[in-house]
């Protein structure tokens, strides 16, 4: 999550593989079997000591960049009453010594940043900061510091040295994909807040990885499980939501993709809990996650994070309660400057988009008034309550309920388990929220819970009459369209002889596709229907 001025490594975001695997498990239908608590019962259930407990906003901040930004001048005036300073790598000469971006010691960066007076000072004043360790251009601690007992001791002496109570791991490239380190950092982070714990001194842990608009890659959900595995109480995990590449849909705008990340995200988190024994209700898992977009231009160049995109955020941010909003970054909440010639060139001080300085932290931070510390202090509890089944009750759910027997075209919506859900393509006998952590393993894409106060969606259709009936001796090409048992099909390509009615069995190879609710919206409007 770094850019270095006119040169930028870029991220890379691996795309989610598009093979259907087998379901990975078999359950049992039948009945009562199916049944579930009500929504709002689950939505209610109490999950952690909240005691204190509020929503942060805290910008990244890059602590190495030039010129050195001021966050202890700017305090309030930038959104920054908490800071994420980034970030802690190893030394090149020593990968057991933390350094600033590879740059500074812990005391180099004393005398030649001034960095722990600049620290102090914002901390007197009632500043809050975290430690970001990682990033995408330099080895996080635990990948290349090998001994366990060194490892804790780099940790240790940053933690200590700036009397933080928030620690952020920012896992990307090498450092998310080696297992050995990944284990090694998880066991000895874990034994570091136990002992922090033990002492009555709170130390939470975030985990920041990148993620596209399917959700978390493979390696992405390898480490929040090797995280939790180990006993870490993790506090978060903070989504990347950037550089998405060819995983966005072009049609999407960066919040549109943002929320469709942040929702499939939700979906994953739920299982990895759910696998490590550990049963959280939605709330909570909302609680649990964090949003950081990189403002104004991105470094893929087709991406710009407008404020139009963070307003969007915000409320979504709002609505759904996460724990954290971030940005990358502080730095670069400013327009460029008319000397800055090319704006798709990313720069690490300035955002390339025409904006007031702070105004992207004041619009991701509105209403987000937590406390870094207060936070910290929470801890995750179990409520065993959280895992009963939710009862499906066709008078206040919008769609019909999912049926095993049933087929379902692309595009059908259906209720399960008290969300609801819709099919990416042709689905029979596939459980809507069976535990896949990848999005691709799932014909069914989450879109959200089934709401107090919902009622049965009439689907619309359109009059008979309004296309001709299907006669199977006609010529129909490409575009044409009729009614067929009540119900409009449009022609895919060339046919004769060939049944509307085989669509549901084998909608791939049948010459025909039955009109969407939104086409047929369309075509109501038009003719005042």
């Amino acid at each position: 999550m770094e850019t270095q001025n006119a040169s930028v490594q870029k991220r890379t975001i691996r795309r989610l593989s598009f093979v259907r695997l087998a379901l990975s498990i078999i359950l049992a239908l039948g009945g009562v079997g199916w049944a579930k608590t009500s929504f709002a019962d689950w939505q209610q259930s109490v999950q952690f000591d909240e005691s204190g407990y509020a929503p942060w906003f805290g910008a990244y901040v890059d602590v190495t960049s030039t010129p050195t930004y001021p966050f202890e001048r700017y305090g309030s005036t930038a959104q920054l009453n908490n800071a994420v300073l980034a970030f802690i790598v190893s030394s090149p000469s020593d990968p057991c010594t933390p350094t600033w971006g590879g740059q500074y010691t812990l005391d180099d960066a004393g005398v030649m940043l001034d960095l722990d007076r600049r620290i102090a000072r914002f901390q007197e004043e009632g500043g809050r900061i975290a430690i970001s360790f990682g990033g995408l251009l330099n080895s996080e601690l635990g990948l290349k510091c090998t001994d366990p007992k060194a490892l804790a001791v780099a940790y240790r002496s940053v933690i200590d040295r700036y009397r933080v109570s928030t620690v952020d791991l920012d896992l990307e490239g090498e450092s998310l994909n080696d297992h050995a380190a990944a284990k090694r950092r998880a066991d000895v982070i874990a034994q570091l807040q136990k002992t922090y714990r033990e002492k009555g001194k709170p130390l939470a842990v975030w985990l920041t990885l990148p993620v596209a608009p399917q959700g978390l890659t493979k390696e992405g959900t390898d480490a929040v499980a090797q995280i939790l595995a180990s006993g870490v109480d993790l506090a978060g995990v903070n989504f990347m939501t950037m550089d998405y590449g060819d995983s966005r849909n072009p049609n999407d705008s960066m919040a549109d993709a943002s929320k469709k990340a942040l929702i499939e995200g939700h979906r994953q988190l739920g299982i990895l809990y759910s696998q490590a024994g550990i049963y959280l209700n939605s709330a909570s898992l909302w609680r649990k996650i964090g949003v950081t977009p990189m403002v104004g231009q991105n470094d893929t160049a087709d991406e710009v994070f407008m404020m139009n995109d963070a307003i969007e955020i915000n409320q979504f941010s709002l609505a759904q309660g996460v724990g954290r909003v971030s940005m990358w970054s502080a730095n670069r909440d400013i327009a460029c400057g008319v000397n800055y010639a090319n704006l798709k060139v990313v720069s690490d001080v300035c955002s390339g988009v025409d904006a007031a300085a702070f105004a992207f932290a004041h619009t991701l931070g509105k209403g987000l008034e937590g406390d870094l510390l207060q936070s910290a202090k929470i801890v995750t509890v179990q409520d065993p309550q959280s895992n009963k089944l939710i009862i499906d009750d066709p008078n206040t759910s919008p769609y019909s309920i999912w049926q095993p027997n049933d087929v379902y075209l692309e595009g059908t919506k259906v209720v399960w388990h008290g969300n609801v859900y819709q099919a990416k393509w042709w689905t029979k006998g596939d459980l809507p929220d069976n535990p896949v952590l990848q999005s691709s393993d799932t014909p069914w894409q989450l879109i959200g819970p089934v709401l107090p106060g919902d009622k049965p969606i009439k689907l619309l259709v359109l009059p008979q009459g309004t296309y001709p009936q299907w006669q199977s001796e006609a010529i129909y090409n490409q575009g044409d369209r009729v009614m067929f048992n009540g119900i409009a099909y449009q022609a895919k390509w060339w046919n004769q002889n060939q049944s509307p009615a085989a669509v549901a069995l084998d909608p791939d190879n049948s010459p025909w596709m039955q009109l969407s609710q939104e086409q047929i919206t369309v075509i109501r409007q038009a003719r005042r229907l």
